[in-house]
């Protein structure tokens, strides 16, 4: 259920994102989905890949710092008031989305977002009890690479 998260922080200028993904790149690692924020100064390049300690170990090795954090993958219905329903369980449970952002790929006739969460454990049992469950790493990778 839980999926490893790299987050970096890199230089807010131009040339600074491509070093990262270049790095990826060449070690043949793909990156399943990407999030950037950014501030004037810096931002988080935040990156979902299959092979996350090697990914991890490749950008250390380039003097990159990577921090590994847990998210979960939930598959929403693609439909208007789909995220509205899933929003609603947070909400009664009283969990803060820290953040989130979506996979541009679809499972079916299901979106899946990315949600960081100030309380995982508390999040994944408001979902159980709703009957949603979180996607898993390996069903999630496997699912993206047949569509």
């Amino acid at each position: 259920m839980r999926i490893p998260q790299l987050s970096l922080f890199i230089d807010n200028k131009p040339g600074h994102l491509i070093v990262p993904c270049r790095l990826l790149a060449d070690a043949g690692i793909n990156i399943v989905t990407l999030s950037l924020a950014d501030t004037k100064q810096f931002g988080i390049l935040r990156l979902i890949v299959r092979e996350w300690q090697r990914a991890r170990e490749v950008l250390e090795a380039a003097g990159l710092v990577v921090a590994v954090t847990e998210v979960l993958a939930i598959e929403v219905h693609d439909r208007p008031g789909g995220l509205v329903e899933l929003l609603a369980i947070f909400e009664r449970a009283g969990i803060n989305v820290e953040y989130m952002y979506a996979f541009t790929a679809r499972l079916g006739n299901r979106a899946v977002l990315v949600f960081r969460f100030d309380d995982l454990d508390a999040a994944i049992t408001a979902l159980t009890r709703a009957g949603i469950n979180p996607v898993s790493p390996i069903n999630l990778y496997d699912r993206l690479e047949e569509e």
